[in-house]
Order: C-alpha cells, then sequence, then structure tokens
C-alpha cells in the first residue's frame, strides 16, 4: 500500500468515527454520551495523530483583542498571501501599508524543524514552534506599527505619531563613534536573556552632552528610528511630586526611550541637597530656632534628586523591560554626581564642536559632495574654530533649489573665519582681564 493509500485509509477511518460521535450526539441521553465521549477519545488517539489547539480572536470579560492571535496572524501574513485563496485585509500604518490573513476555513502550511505544520483559522500544533511564532509575530508587530512621540501634562501622557526622519547615516559624527554607539545599541536590543541571566532590568541609561546645536535631540530621534522604538518625552517641571513621577514610569511602555532633554535646566536637583545640606548644618547649631518654609518650594514642583534617582533605577523601575533612559545636557558639570554614574547612566557621549569627519557626513547630506578642492581650507578652518554642526548645517543649506555647491562653501568658509577672528579677539579681551584681575588681588 503506497503513503496515499494509506493516508486516504487513516482518513475514511477517521470520518467513519466521526460520523458514528455525530449520531450519538444525536439519539443517545447525555449520561451515556458522556461515559462514550471517554472511550472515543481515547481510540481517537491511537488512530489521528495531531494535536489541535484554538486561539480566540478576542478574550477576556472586555473582549480584548489577544495579542497571541495578534502575533500568530503577523506571523501568517506572508504565507497566507501565496497560499491561501480568500484572504482578509487590514490597512495601518496611517492608511499607507496593507496587511493580509487568511480568511475564514481557508490552511496555511508552515515548516518548522522539518516538521510540517497546518493553521486553519487560528488552529494549530503545539510545542517549541509556538514560542517561534509569538517571537516573529511580535517582531513584525513591531517593524509595522505607528510609533508614537509621548509628552506629559502633569501625570497623564499624551502622544502624537513619531516621523522624524533622522537616523544614523545622515548624523554627523565620527564614523568610528557612530559605530560604537549603533554596536551599543543594537546589543541592547537583543540582550534580554544576558540581562535576566545577570540580574539585572532591562534597561541602559545614555547621557548625552555637549554644546547647544551639537545633534543631542537629533542622536535621540536617530536612536529611536534605529531600534522603532516610542519616545516618551518627560517634562520634569510638569511633574508635582514623586510619586506623579512613578505614575508617569508604569505607563511607557517596553520598546520605548523616555528622554528629559536639558536635565540641568528641569530642576535644581544638585541645589536641593545642597539646601538639605546647608539646613542640616544650621539645625544643629541651633536646634530651637524655628525657620520658615520657602513659599516658592510649596508651589514648585516637589520631584527630588531621591525620587529621580529611584525612576531610574529604583524597584518601579524593573516594572517593565527593553526602555533607554536619555539624559542631555549642555553642562555636565552642574549635575549631581549620584545621577549620572555608571550604573544609571551606563554609557556618556559627549557631542562637541563640528570637525571634518562631521563636515563630510554635513556636505553629503546637503550638497552631495564627497570631495571638492576646498575642503582642506574647511578642514584647517574647523581645526581652528568652535563651531557647532547646527551652525555649519545652516551655512550649507541652499538658499534657492536646485542649491550651489560653491556658493554654499563659499559661504561657510566667510563664516569659518569670521568666527576665528571673533573667538581670538574675545580669548585676548579674556587675557587682559584675567592680567587685570591677577594685578589688583596683588595690591
Amino acid at each position: 500500500m503506497t503513503p496515499t493509500d494509506r493516508f486516504a485509509h487513516l482518513g475514511s477511518i477517521v470520518g467513519s468515527f466521526m460520523f458514528v460521535w455525530a449520531i450519538f450526539q444525536q439519539f443517545f441521553p447525555s449520561r451515556l454520551r458522556e461515559y462514550l465521549e471517554k472511550y472515543f477519545q481515547r481510540v481517537l488517539t491511537y488512530v489521528y495523530p495531531y494535536i489541535q489547539i484554538r486561539f480566540n480572536e478576542f478574550t477576556g470579560e472586555r473582549l480584548m483583542r489577544s495579542e497571541a492571535y495578534t502575533a500568530i496572524e503577523n506571523y501568517l501574513s506572508s504565507s497566507a498571501s501565496t497560499q491561501a485563496k480568500r484572504l482578509k485585509a487590514e490597512v495601518v500604518k496611517n492608511n499607507q501599508s496593507i496587511v493580509l490573513s487568511m480568511d475564514d476555513h481557508e490552511e496555511v502550511a508552515d515548516d518548522f524543524k522539518g516538521i510540517k505544520l497546518w493553521w486553519t483559522s487560528g488552529e494549530l500544533i503545539i510545542g517549541p514552534y509556538l514560542n517561534h511564532v509569538f517571537k516573529e509575530g511580535r517582531a513584525i508587530n513591531v517593524k509595522n506599527r505607528q510609533r508614537k512621540l509621548y509628552t506629559n501634562s502633569g501625570s497623564y501622557w499624551s502622544h502624537v505619531v513619531f516621523e522624524h526622519p533622522a537616523n544614523f547615516q545622515t548624523l554627523a559624527m565620527e564614523p568610528e563613534k557612530k559605530k560604537e554607539i549603533i554596536d551599543d545599541l543594537t546589543t541592547f536590543s537583543q540582550a534580554e536573556e544576558f540581562y535576566a541571566s545577570i540580574g539585572r532590568a532591562w534597561k541602559r541609561g545614555y547621557l548625552l552632552y555637549g554644546p547647544p546645536g551639537t545633534g543631542k535631540s537629533t542622536m535621540v530621534a536617530a536612536m529611536a528610528n534605529l531600534l522603532r522604538y516610542d519616545i516618551y518625552d518627560l517634562e520634569l517641571t510638569a511633574v508635582r511630586s514623586n510619586t506623579e513621577l512613578r505614575r508617569l514610569l508604569i505607563e511607557t511602555s517596553s520598546k520605548s526611550i523616555i528622554v528629559i532633554e536639558d536635565i540641568d535646566c528641569s530642576l535644581d536637583l544638585t541645589g536641593q541637597r545642597k539646601k538639605k545640606e546647608k539646613r542640616e548644618e544650621e539645625e544643629k547649631k541651633d536646634p530651637d530656632e524655628k525657620r520658615p518654609k520657602e513659599d516658592s518650594d510649596s508651589k514648585a514642583s516637589q520631584v527630588t534628586l531621591s525620587g529621580l534617582l529611584n525612576f531610574i533605577d529604583g524597584l518601579w523601575s524593573a516594572c517593565g523591560g527593553e526602555r533607554i533612559i536619555v539624559f542631555t545636557t549642555n553642562y555636565m558639570e552642574k549635575l549631581d554626581p549620584a545621577l549620572i554614574r555608571k550604573g544609571r547612566m551606563d554609557k556618556h557621549i559627549e557631542l562637541s564642536f563640528c570637525n571634518f569627519e562631521a563636515f563630510k557626513v554635513l556636505a553629503k547630506n546637503y550638497l552631495k559632495l564627497e570631495s571638492h578642492h576646498s575642503f582642506s581650507t574647511i578642514s584647517r578652518l574647523l581645526e581652528e574654530t568652535n563651531i557647532t554642526p547646527a551652525d555649519v548645517a545652516e551655512h550649507l543649506m541652499p538658499k534657492t533649489l536646485p542649491g550651489d555647491a560653491e556658493t554654499s562653501l563659499k559661504t561657510l568658509i566667510q563664516a569659518l573665519e569670521q568666527a576665528k577672528e571673533e573667538q581670538k579677539l574675545k580669548a585676548e579681551e579674556d587675557s587682559k582681564e584675567e592680567k587685570s584681575s591677577d594685578k589688583e588681588a596683588k595690591e
């Protein structure tokens, strides 16, 4: 007997059992049906070698859409479009993309480690295959989902669609430094099992520091686009207390970047600690003296340094995974050392003035140039002048479209020469003032 004949014979046996079972259900009392069902299921396991599981699309009392069902649907979308004849279509990503899934009573085949499997309206074989399906399905969902930019009003988040075009290819930075950051981010995003094995929450802190206009906000956008994460732009001054801060943290999702921009300006966290130490010293000197509370303290945000530290790496910071926390600052020296130590801000990234490597990226972005006879002059001037990538980009921006590369480069050289002269004059004035101060001090 050929394999085809054996399979047809097996199907005939199963069909006969199903027919007999239907008759029993219709004509026999419920007790007898229950009694016979036990033996029928036992016999069926010998002749029907498959296991079947059903995933409902909606679950729970509120009939929320099942994450497992969504993952399976995403996983099967590519196979369904080639194998199934009847498909369901769903428009996603701001009406710009279509996801196809199989219609009811359609069947899609799959292969997992040499084992043949079939899907029919959400039914499947169990085993390690399920973990594979969920993992791949969630990855497809992350790829297709519409990412969001959140901001807080008090203790509540609101959002808009995140559509910033920044990426590491167009970021004005040295290639080696850029690669180092990309590798670090990619390693983090794939390190769930590693973080679990060492007993740490799956999160990482980045401190971006440097003068204004060096690309700190653009770096955050590029990080989000690389990892396909949402961004939570946390405005600390709008948070009234540590309790509100903790509530905001709990409401953030996984696969997200929580960013506090210009943290040195957000709250006087270091100043809070100094004021507290000063009050404690005064109380030790004269414990009986009663001092009035400052009215401004009651009106302003009551978020403390301790509350922010707990937000970054306290117990509540582990209520979710795959989060990146980013601080940006123009003045790193103003920050409390406890806030930026390793373990909280794991990676410190300096974004400084524009150098020649960064300029070449900007020239390629704005002028589509990889070389030019004026590049040597620009390289020399950049070594002698402090100018931000934002200022360089502004001079490369064409005044009309299409732009004239020659004119833009001449404009940039003039700006660099002028900036060099101004910085030279300022240095001379600072030197004179310093000498004058030293002379007065000696007298």
